[in-house]
């Protein structure tokens, strides 16, 4: 792990290099995912980079857990109350589902992280892992709106791996993972299945040995990643000479 640690820290410097920019901003929510990324950043630009928390009515202990990553990682923090937009946004909108509301959120932090990566010229750090960018578990132009995805090659059970390897403190590792989407919320329990399930059948299916996996969750798996290849892949593009 610690190699590839090390492989992704050269990864993110080139990139920072080749785009003429001078660092990385991330949103820090108070999970192992972002944890590992803001240390990944810190080992890469060095003081250049900048964590962002953007509470948006959300269980104060994200606030803590970020900060203690923060601390522990000792990068330079931000604040943004995200919670006065959100109101308004949807204030202006008819009423619709909760999760048509609970995607508000990630985009309006979308939307935080570029302004500020803007004003620095820095570059916009994604926490997504493997796990979730394959099956589409992400808010398109939201979470999934980045410039790099550091973790998008490791499972989630590799991201813990690595959050060893870079000091992030173990209160986080073992954290219940969240996108702090609604009150209680849990990335497994919106799933329907845990990482550790997850994580094995997404690599039966890439290995092509799904013979001894589950057949239902075979099936639950391959259509979620199925449903969610358009967030995957730029806009469709009409071509006018085809």
């Amino acid at each position: 792990m610690e190699q590839i640690a090390e492989r992704i820290v050269r990864w993110l410097w080139e990139k920072v290099e080749a785009a003429g920019a001078k660092g990385l901003v991330v949103g820090l929510s108070g999970g192992v995912d972002s944890a590992c990324t803001a240390a990944l950043a810190k080992r890469a630009v060095r003081e250049e980079v900048l964590g962002v928390l953007m509470p948006c009515h959300s269980d104060p202990m994200d606030a803590e857990y970020a900060q203690m990553a923060a601390g522990a990682l000792g990068i330079e923090t931000m604040t943004v109350d995200l919670g006065p937009a959100y109101d308004a946004l949807l204030g202006a909108l008819p009423p619709d589902g909760r999760m048509a509301a609970a995607n508000v959120k990630p985009r309006l932090r979308m939307t935080a992280l570029y302004y500020l990566a803007s004003a620095r010229n820095y570059l916009v750090a994604g926490t997504g892992n493997r796990s979730e960018l394959m099956i589409g578990y992400f808010t398109k132009y939201g979470d999934g709106g980045v410039d790099l995805e550091p973790l998008g090659d490791l499972y989630k059970r590799q991201v813990i791996e690595l959050a060893y390897v870079l000091g992030v403190p173990q209160e986080i590792i073992d954290r219940p993972p969240s996108a702090g989407l609604w009150a209680g919320q849990t990335d497994e329990g919106e799933m329907g299945i845990t990482y550790l399930v997850l994580d094995a059948t997404l690599a039966a299916i890439e290995a092509g040995q799904t013979a001894g996996v589950d057949r239902e969750v075979l099936a639950r798996i391959e259509q979620m990643i199925a449903a969610s290849e358009h967030k995957r892949h730029r806009p469709p593009t009409f071509r006018a000479d085809g």
